[in-house]
């Protein structure tokens, strides 16, 4: 368990930097967003629910909510995305090759994805109350060309791989391989796949390495303010079916967020403070 103090801007009677709360996301934090309308923030918080009116009765929505934890417990999560003077935040270095990669010894998550779906942009959202941290976001497919190393204090680590398919590295394999079969403080893999398109055949490559290599690892549904509830909800089931029978390394639950609007940004938080270990939750389930 990791103790955090609040940065000293969030603090009751803190002088209030308005250049940082400029800068900030109006809904990177769950305060905010408590402010919103119920209906809202029951969207924002759990992206699911808003779909589930859409959804056939015989369909098993149990899938979809194995990780549901409560508002309080998201809090406590949010607390480790905040930097302060004892839990620095920083984007730490770059690497083309496993000689280049840092030996840190935290927990370690990281995200790949083809490229253009939306790697970069979420651990932006993700890093939002700390918008000192520079995550280079581009409308340019395959610009990420190294592994980039974000350090989250002592309690974890976040790399953004290159992405694959269109515009990837050349020395792809070579980088990302390795890094994936011999990181050994790597305790998850989220494989991020675009939900207004849903899964393509390098998507497909990407989780039979995954599940080569049985390193856990999650499915992140990106983008889904881009497309309607129908194609969504087709390109969901499409992908949870490939889950339930073509893998075993796999989290059954698929990760929907959306970077522009902030949906689910709150929970794949939680769940990474979870399975890394830094923070204990009372309930990760809906009861």
């Amino acid at each position: 368990m990791i103790c955090l103090q609040l940065p000293l801007w969030l603090q009751p009677g803190a002088h209030v930097c308005t250049t940082a709360l400029r800068s900030i996301h109006k809904l990177a934090s769950l305060q905010k967003t408590k402010t919103l309308p119920p209906k809202k923030v029951q969207s924002l918080l759990y992206p699911f629910s808003e779909l589930e009116a859409y959804l056939d009765r015989s369909v098993d929505r149990t899938q979809f909510q194995l990780f549901h934890p409560s508002i309080e417990d998201m809090f406590e999560a949010e607390k480790l995305f905040y930097s302060s003077p004892s839990h620095k935040i920083n984007y730490y270095i770059s690497a083309e090759r496993m000689e280049h990669v840092p030996a840190l010894k935290q927990p370690e998550v990281c995200f790949i994805g083809r490229s253009n779906v939306g790697k970069s942009s979420l651990i932006k959202a993700l890093f939002s109350l700390t918008p000192e941290v520079e995550v280079r976001v581009s409308k340019t497919p395959g610009h990420t060309k190294k592994m980039n190393f974000f350090t989250v204090g002592k309690a974890f680590t976040m790399v953004d791989m290159p992405g694959y398919g269109h515009k990837a590295p050349s020395d792809f394999v070579d980088m990302v391989e390795p890094y994936l079969f011999t990181r050994k403080n790597l305790l998850r893999t989220f494989l991020l796949v675009d939900g207004s398109v849903g899964l393509q055949k390098a998507d497909l490559i990407a989780l039979e390495m995954c599940e080569e290599i049985r390193c856990p690892y999650v499915m992140v549904v990106t983008k889904i303010d881009k497309c309607g509830h129908g194609s969504l909800l087709t390109n969901l089931l499409n992908l949870q079916d490939v889950v339930k029978t073509q893998t075993t390394s796999c989290f059954p639950q698929p990760f929907l967020v959306s970077s522009h609007q902030f949906s689910g940004i709150y929970l794949l938080r939680c769940f990474i403070a979870h399975v890394t270990g830094s923070i204990r939750l009372k309930d990760t389930s809906q009861s």
